[in-house]
């Protein structure tokens, strides 16, 4: 029992940091929304006969973006406990370094959930048009994706002490998880794209969540215009990224030095 009230402590405290810092929940939606915007209408105006209702097409892109953004850098939270050697007094209490981890990964996950929900409701201003099948499909994504990226960001912010060099994790973690995703552009099916662009999008397990994201608006297969993955395929790569990702945070955890 100490166990669980020790997470729900350390989930607790995110959640109340993180309804302090409005700046944050503001931040984290007007980038969002900037790009729907410029990509969305500005793009979307010279490409609307190969896509029709491109605001709508890259809708599941700019969600899993939140949601990696947000979860990503949660990492820096965990730096900033360093400095302030509060992580110094959790590390003190009588609870495994799993359970801690879980704790700070459940706050991380609620944080990008609750700001992936504020989207999904400006998504119906962009003419995102939802059913009860593709609403639930999105949020399990959702769920995958905020839960991998966070246990990411943790495990990247566990080994690192500065905030300078977490700022790598920007160049070399979030802009090629997302731009090699098909967030933005279609994957199967698109002979210009250059082999090297398709062959990353293939192996990056963000690309089969974006579309089975996709599928649920779209609803595949259906739709032949928008022909995606087999769903099975995108819910075991979203399942197993999930997996793979939580187990590298725990370990992470269980064999940091402060």
């Amino acid at each position: 029992m100490s166990e669980l009230w020790g997470a729900y402590a350390l989930w607790y405290r995110e959640i109340k940091v993180f309804l302090r810092e409005k700046s944050r929940i503001v931040s984290s939606l007007v980038n969002p929304l900037i790009w729907l915007i410029a990509f969305g209408s500005g793009l979307g105006s010279l490409i609307s006969s190969a896509i029709p209702n491109y605001p709508t097409y890259i809708f599941p892109g700019i969600l899993m973006l939140t949601v990696l953004f947000t979860s990503i850098f949660f990492g820096l939270y965990l730096i900033w406990d360093k400095r302030v050697d509060f992580f110094k007094e959790v590390l003190a209490a009588p609870l495994r370094r799993t359970t801690l981890f879980v704790g700070k990964m459940l706050g991380g996950c609620t944080d990008s959930l609750l700001q992936a929900g504020i989207l999904l409701i400006f998504g119906i201003f962009f003419g995102v048009k939802y059913t009860p099948y593709a609403v639930l499909v999105l949020v399990l994504y959702i769920i995958f994706i905020s839960v991998g990226t966070t246990s990411l960001g943790l495990a990247i912010g566990a080994q690192m002490n500065s905030f300078e060099g977490f700022g790598l994790v920007q160049s070399f973690v979030i802009y090629p998880l997302y731009f090699f995703s098909g967030a933005i552009y279609p994957i199967i099916g698109n002979t210009s794209l250059p082999p090297i662009l398709a062959d990353l999008a293939y192996i990056n397990p963000l690309t089969y969540m974006v579309d089975g994201m996709r599928s649920a608006i779209y609803s595949y297969p259906a739709n032949t215009a928008f022909t995606g993955f087999p769903p099975l395929l995108d819910l075991a790569v979203g399942i197993g990224f999930m997996l793979a990702m939580v187990g590298i945070g725990v370990y992470s955890f269980e064999h940091l030095k402060y």
